[in-house]
């Protein structure tokens, strides 16, 4: 039975295994992360303790859990947490958890290694706690679902953290975007849409291509929540349409209210898709006559917008009061101006990730916009599948440009697949009669464009060198680390501060008026981490206040432009 069904889809299944070896290739590359990436392991790990704060190591709900909740005995944990869900219902904000607080010092203290080793892994004691992942991204602005996938993936590799323990969620999914594209083309054919298998050549082709694209290898290098909400589109995409054509929206309808509500849950940026895709099923099961499958879709989508947000009732401040939230409604009611300058922005973005550049993905647009025209013109039939595949991908892209808080490319990774996909739908539609020839070249053509896409790609979150920085810290892990840096910049360098015996995560302004100097002025010698927003004029003045000298330059430039040196005390003090 399996042999059968492996040489029936021998096929798909070579596919898929291109797929995962070009992925893997590209996931063992990945050398260090984007802040945001380490972020997530916190997220995802940090026992109750969302954020590093450097004059408050420990979080109050952290120490909470800590100091009232655990225990020695399982009894009396749940005890602790019967009495705590008692007095919170009872007292509300003035109960004990509600209104307990932190340990905040006046100025930014050490933190050891074991503290930063605790913030991005787990340690077999806070292993699968999915509840502390939950309320750790209250405090964030995005939802849980990624965090906590994350989380299963450190619980079973406990102590450690390694780029490929983020990426393989990210390949995973990028494997299912594959199969749930080529089932997309094979549906063409299941509905008679297309016929000799072509559906299913078509959905091959575009699996293909994305799978070798730099737009699946950069959603994959991105250990973000990018890789599983470009699936779920796809996933929602592929039901709806499966249901349309098969006239039974009618009737379990549990599998797609689960797919929209874990949407919901992991990226808010999934509501562009999934709304505009909504409204344009409920135009066209009206336009179509088909009252009760419209009244019972729409009583599915209520359903599933419900679960959502009493599951995860903080998505409504996340959206509407969160500072990520407000910037995004600023930029929504942005001037006509400022849009345009984005939507050029974000289009060479898309362009570029799906094509390799915007020159060559121009041309792939306008060779599908006139694709569309003929079939509009020359064929009334499907007209209406045309607007339900075409209309929720521009919607999201013109939202997503519009409101986006940065000109990067994962806020268009979930459309990525779509717009592959045009270019082998144009030259399906432009060459409807082409010869097995023919299909063969323009195959074989779009192949080669492919492995020149992976062969040229840019680099974008490998973030080569980084490994060096790593190297560094290991072999001067018995010295102490001072890191000065602006904003938060701290935490793109925080698998170099699992390896020094304690961390100093300081600012040039607070060095400079710090009241506590006994604890920066002993030893010997000791690691300065300069972060590229730290001036040189600033790094000088530091070292002739505290009378420092670099003995060394460890690192001139790093991977995220620091600097790393070997300091020394002029005088023994």
């Amino acid at each position: 039975m399996m042999f059968q069904l492996a040489k029936k889809y021998r096929w798909q299944l070579l596919i898929i295994l291109g797929i995962l070896v070009i992925q893997l290739v590209f996931a063992f590359q990945k050398e260090g992360y984007h802040m945001d990436e380490l972020i997530s392991f916190e997220m995802a790990n940090a026992e109750y303790n969302p954020w590093i704060v450097p004059t408050q190591p420990v979080g109050r709900l952290a120490k909470f859990v800590q100091e009232e909740i655990e225990a020695d005995s399982l009894g009396e944990k749940l005890g602790n947490i019967s009495n705590t869900i008692v007095d919170v219902l009872k007292n509300r904000g003035n109960s004990k958890m509600l209104s307990y607080k932190a340990d905040v010092y006046e100025e930014p203290v050490w933190i050891s290694k074991a503290q930063f080793r605790d913030y991005l892994t787990t340690d077999g004691t806070d292993s699968f706690n999915y509840l502390s992942v939950y309320f750790n991204v209250k405090d964030d602005n995005h939802p849980p679902v990624h965090f906590m996938l994350l989380h299963t993936i450190s619980s079973l590799f406990v102590g450690k953290i390694h780029p490929v323990m983020g990426c393989v969620i990210n390949i995973f999914m990028i494997i299912c975007s594959a199969i749930v594209i080529m089932k997309c083309g094979m549906m063409l054919d299941k509905y008679g849409i297309t016929s000799d298998g072509k559906g299913m050549r078509l959905g091959m082709l575009s699996a293909l291509l994305y799978g070798c694209s730099q737009a699946s290898v950069a959603t994959m290098l991105l250990i973000r929540m990018y890789g599983v909400l470009t699936f779920l589109c796809l996933l929602t995409f592929y039901l709806q349409m499966d249901k349309w054509w098969g006239r039974n929206f009618d009737k379990k309808n549990k599998l797609l209210i689960f797919v929209t509500v874990l949407g919901f849950w992991t990226q808010y940026f999934f509501l562009f898709y999934c709304i505009a895709l909504s409204l344009a099923m409920v135009l066209a099961l009206w336009r179509s006559k088909r009252i009760k499958e419209l009244l019972v879709y729409i009583r599915s989508m209520l359903i599933a917008a419900l679960i959502g947000v009493v599951g995860y009732p903080f998505a409504i401040s996340d959206v509407f009061s969160s500072s990520r939230g407000v910037e995004a409604l600023g930029n929504l009611r942005g001037g006509l101006g400022q849009y345009i300058q984005r939507l050029a922005a974000f289009g060479e973005i898309l362009l570029d990730r799906c094509f390799g550049n915007w020159v060559f993905g121009l041309i792939v647009v306008l060779a599908f916009l006139t694709a569309i025209i003929f079939l509009f013109i020359r064929q009334k039939l499907y007209r209406t599948e045309i607007l339900l595949y075409c209309v929720p991908v521009l919607v999201y892209f013109l939202l997503a440009a519009k409101m986006s808080p940065m000109y990067v490319d994962r806020y268009l990774m979930a459309v990525f697949p779509f717009v592959i996909s045009w270019l082998v739908v144009a030259l399906s539609v432009k060459s409807p009669s082409a010869g097995k020839t023919i299909r063969t070249v323009m195959g074989c053509l779009l192949v080669c464009y492919c492995l020149i896409q992976l062969l040229t790609y840019d680099g974008s979150y490998l973030y080569k060198g980084y490994q060096e920085q790593v190297a560094v810290s290991q072999e001067y892990k018995e010295k102490s680390c001072i890191c000065l840096y602006e904003g938060s910049g701290y935490y793109d360098n925080l698998m170099e501060f699992i390896n020094y015996e304690k961390t100093l995560l300081v600012t040039p302004e607070e060095l400079k008026n710090r009241k506590d100097t006994a604890s920066v002025l002993y030893g010997t010698e000791f690691v300065m981490v300069v972060k590229n927003t730290v001036s040189q004029e600033q790094v000088e003045a530091i070292l002739n206040q505290y009378d420092w000298n670099i003995k060394e330059i460890l690192i001139e430039e790093g991977a995220h432009k620091d600097k790393v040196y070997l300091c020394e005390n002029a005088c023994e003090r």
